[in-house]
């Protein structure tokens, strides 16, 4: 008869790789059932965007069949339980576990594109995801998401009125744009930018979010440090193309966000535009911009390079039609997005197990 306690230490042999622990000790093993030779039990997941999946039920199997019985029938259901590691009293956004910052040093390199795309790619991953455009001056949210012109409602939460994300393709939205008049220019001040974004934070009833991804502005200016001094930010994920100028700018948002005086993890970086493919010559890679440019940044600053993502014409044309790339027919370029967003999401697991509690920062400047 196989027993639950041969299980477990089996699996007790089976370690998380990017945990470096293994799935007894931390937890990941639920439900264990026995038939027979019938083995099923539920492995909890840190992300379900996680892209060890198929290697972990792999190994899992492996572990019972040579250290219990070759002739064990195992199943095992993969679920998850996305991790976080907030320690700062949760009095600003207390039901998000995770926030997430989408940076660059420059404008043009498809930040807001890849934010997008980022928190469509992580919901299709079974996750709850918020989007936030921080981009005051620039708010590109509404259009990539075929919202213009609509308004969010209000509601009452615990005696105060806060207002309701639109929701769009399974995504949570709120963006400065969809509060004034698109025709108008938003001539304000930094006080006043810092201001909206801050009640973006507060007055806004996001509710349960495993992600939440805010979509910052060009820069390194108000806005970012406004952010880091209201909300403990999980971690930063930079944006940049291959080409130099790109390059040059993108160290500057890494250093900004590692620095000593803000001191935000950061995730990871993705190359955008990194080679354009033609349609009519889906084999063919030309370099426009120069040659993982990012790739070599990322391992110069010594952070997780979390992917390439092309040129295409669909991801502009999804992006001023309202249809994002990640809910296109575009399989292709569906799959670089979501290859980055399980690289995003593994390294977010990571950081949570491995690194100091996330919290509010005190910049003194």
């Amino acid at each position: 008869m196989i027993t639950k306690e041969q299980v477990l230490q089996a699996l007790s042999n089976v370690e998380e790789p990017d945990l470096g622990k293994d799935l007894v000790t931390l937890n990941m093993v639920k439900d264990i059932e026995i038939d027979g030779n019938k083995v099923t039990f539920t492995v909890v997941l840190t992300t379900p965007a996680c892209p060890l999946k198929d290697m972990i039920r792999n190994a899992c199997v492996n572990a019972i069949q040579l250290m219990v019985s070759k002739d064990a029938a195992v199943q095992v259901n993969m679920t998850a339980n996305v991790n976080s590691n907030r320690k700062d009293g949760k009095s600003t956004l207390p039901k998000v576990k995770n926030i997430i910052v989408v940076a660059s040093g420059k404008g043009g390199v498809g930040k807001s594109t890849v934010a997008a795309n980022l928190a469509l790619a992580l919901s299709e991953g079974g996750a709850s995801v918020g989007l936030m455009d921080a981009d005051i001056y620039g708010p590109s949210v509404p259009i990539m998401f075929g919202v213009r012109g609509e308004r969010p409602m209000m509601v009452n939460v615990e005696g105060k009125g806060m207002i309701v994300p639109l929701e769009k393709y399974g995504i949570k939205l709120m963006s400065i744009g969809l509060l004034v008049d698109e025709k108008q220019a938003v001539v304000w001040r930094g006080p006043m930018a810092s201001s909206a974004l801050r009640q973006f934070i507060t007055d806004v009833y996001w509710d349960e979010l495993d992600y939440l991804v805010i979509d910052m502005p060009p820069g390194t200016g108000d806005i970012h440090l406004t952010l880091v001094q209201t909300v403990p930010v999980t971690g930063a994920v930079i944006v940049t193309t291959p080409q130099d100028v790109a390059l040059a700018d993108a160290k500057k948002g890494i250093m900004m966000f590692s620095g000593p005086q803000v001191n935000v993890p950061i995730i990871g970086l993705v190359e955008n535009m990194s080679y354009f493919t033609p349609a009519e010559l889906p084999d063919n890679k030309y370099y426009i911009f120069g040659k993982e440019g990012g790739k070599r940044l990322a391992e110069d600053m010594e952070i997780p390079f979390l992917g390439q993502v092309p040129l295409v014409q669909g991801i502009r044309e999804g992006g001023d039609e309202g249809v994002p790339v990640m809910v296109s027919n575009d399989e292709i370029t569906k799959k670089a997005f979501i290859d980055f967003a399980g690289n995003a999401a593994r390294s977010i697991a990571m950081r949570n197990a491995n690194m100091a509690p996330t919290k509010i920062v005190e910049v003194a400047v």
